[in-house]
């Protein structure tokens, strides 16, 4: 079955989205402007910002609090519509492991970039 040009939208700003959680530093303001519109948000449990500045420190933050991870899909991206929904995995390139998953919800705008996200996590480490 051949993909629907509605599902390539769909999974093309899903994989420009997960790129932009494995930017390095030197390459995460272009990876997010590719993902999101200017004036895109991310909204999650811990995080609420609009723009691809305050997008970016959400990234920031996350390599900082899991050095050696990657975000990875998990399951099959779904879409209609200018609406995506897709689970995810934080996973260490060290071990495989995954402490972190989760799933979002993203409505794009007209060139397939992101207005915003809504995120959900499904699993998060226990803290000490």
């Amino acid at each position: 079955m051949t993909a629907t040009p509605a599902q390539s939208v769909h999974e093309t700003a899903v994989a420009r989205y997960l790129a932009a959680w494995n930017a390095d530093a030197e390459s995460r303001a272009a990876a997010v402007a590719a993902a999101w519109t200017e004036d895109g948000s991310y909204t999650d449990p811990l995080a609420d910002v609009v723009g691809h500045e305050g997008i970016a420190a959400v990234i920031t933050a996350a390599h900082e609090q899991f050095p050696g991870f990657e975000f990875r899909p998990s399951g099959v991206v779904d879409g209609h519509h200018n609406t995506v929904r897709f689970g995810w995995e934080l996973v260490s390139t060290a071990d495989g492991s995954a402490p972190v998953a989760g799933f979002d919800v993203a409505v794009l705008a007209e060139d397939g970039r992101i207005r915003s996200v809504l995120g959900f996590l499904d699993r998060v480490p226990a803290t000490a």
